[in-house]
């Protein structure tokens, strides 16, 4: 049996600019070297008219980008099975008769 090397040590650290924001939009842009994540809020001011306020960047690259569609893809499936299945429509209220 062959000894299991000792697990890393993860520490995680904030360094001074770290930020948190919330997003409701995030556009993808995809090129041969990277991903690009563009995270905004997604308001809409009039029926016709939404506006998105963009306000980070990230670039990725495509073994990041694939790392972490799994994590959220895994992330997602435990949410589903705790609170419900996550659906992308809103759900339209009953009509009152």
């Amino acid at each position: 049996m062959t000894p299991q090397p000792p697990q890393t040590k993860i520490q995680l650290v904030n360094t001074a600019d770290y930020r948190e924001h919330y997003a409701n939009s995030v556009q993808v842009r995809v090129n041969l070297w990277d991903f690009f994540l563009l995270f905004g809020t997604l308001n809409q001011s009039a029926p016709d008219a939404v506006n998105i306020h963009n306000f980070q960047g990230i670039y990725l690259s495509p073994q990041q980008a694939k790392a972490l569609a799994n994590v959220l893809n895994q992330n997602i499936s435990q949410y589903e099975s705790t609170f419900g299945e996550i659906t992308l429509e809103p759900k339209t209220p009953p009509s009152i008769q």
